[in-house]
């Protein structure tokens, strides 16, 4: 069953093509990711989903329903998370968790959810004197108050510190295990890459790959390389030993540090076992893999950065 179904949407402004005629589904109970760089697409699509903005041509439904003109009823099943808020600022967070709380018929204490996103001791605190943080995680919170079926993250850890992130993360996981859908967008591609099932990625308004994180890594043709460092005297032994496991390709020492080049995942245990079985001891193991960027920059010729 999917929970989102686009077809040949297309959002044009004047003579800009934001949107270009992208379909794809959103499977219910899956977290879906949208992810490309600033401009590229992902909150005019999110807006069009959501029904906040109304697409040029083609056709959306979430939970079978038109989000623009099904946007009432629609709107008791799904939670929305914007990056700006229209909070006046003199409104306590306290009396936003609750306002929010009375819109709908059937809502999920706020409570819970307040201290779930580290907002119990800012209760008492006007929204115009909350951090950009702060404002971040009230607007998640308000997304989660409707107790919904999917819920929508616009960006969801800009402005956030890494363990508020790392919370974040925590979050939607617990969400995919209580069977929520979760739609979200990033230009964080270690963030799509660590919480989504599958992830879209747009570039000039155009979806460029849609798959697994795992399949569209595996179209990439970049080595993993795994760097640890040994004893001198052991060096000569230690990359003779690395050099014969099944997935190197080569291998090179960089002073005391050996850099193995090689392919699946299975080396970086191949070379530990092939050095543990030498007696050779080592230090400070690093490994490093292909990651979504190195398929963002195969597929635009450019960083997700850039």
């Amino acid at each position: 069953m999917n929970a989102v179904e686009v077809r040949n949407l297309r959002k044009v402004y004047g003579t800009k093509v934001a949107v270009n005629d992208i379909s794809f589904d959103v499977q219910a109970g899956e977290v879906f990711g949208m992810v490309g760089p600033n401009g590229a697409g992902k909150t005019t699509t999110i807006e069009c989903i959501e029904g906040l903005r109304r697409q040029t041509s083609g056709t959306v439904r979430v939970l079978g329903m038109d989000p623009v003109y099904e946007r009432n009823a629609l709107q008791q099943r799904v939670g929305v998370q914007l990056q700006q808020s229209s909070l006046q600022k003199r409104l306590k967070v306290k009396e936003a968790l609750q306002l929010f709380s009375d819109l709908y018929p059937n809502p999920a204490p706020w409570q819970p959810i307040a201290e779930r996103l580290g907002l119990s001791s800012s209760l008492n605190t006007h929204f115009g004197a909350l951090s950009g943080g702060q404002r971040q995680r009230l607007n998640i919170a308000l997304a989660l108050i409707p107790n919904p079926e999917i819920v929508f993250f616009d960006e969801l850890t800009t402005g956030l510190d890494p363990q508020a992130r790392r919370a974040m993360w925590d979050l939607v996981q617990d969400l995919h295990r209580e069977g929520k859908t979760v739609f979200l967008t990033t230009h964080l591609m270690d963030e799509a890459e660590k919480l989504c099932d599958r992830v879209a990625i747009i570039d000039h308004g155009d979806i460029v790959a849609l798959d697994t994180p795992q399949n569209l890594i595996s179209t990439v043709d970049v080595e993993t390389r795994v760097l640890l460092t040994v004893p001198e005297e052991a060096l000569a032994e230690a990359l003779a030993r690395v050099r014969t496991v099944p997935h190197a390709i080569r291998a090179e020492s960089e002073g005391s540090e050996i850099v193995v080049h090689g392919s699946g995942d299975a080396l970086p245990v191949e070379v530990v076992n092939a050095l543990w079985e030498a007696g050779i001891r080592f230090g400070s193991l690093k490994v490093e893999r292909p990651t979504l960027e190195d398929v963002f920059l195969k597929l635009t010729g450019r960083t997700i950065r850039s």
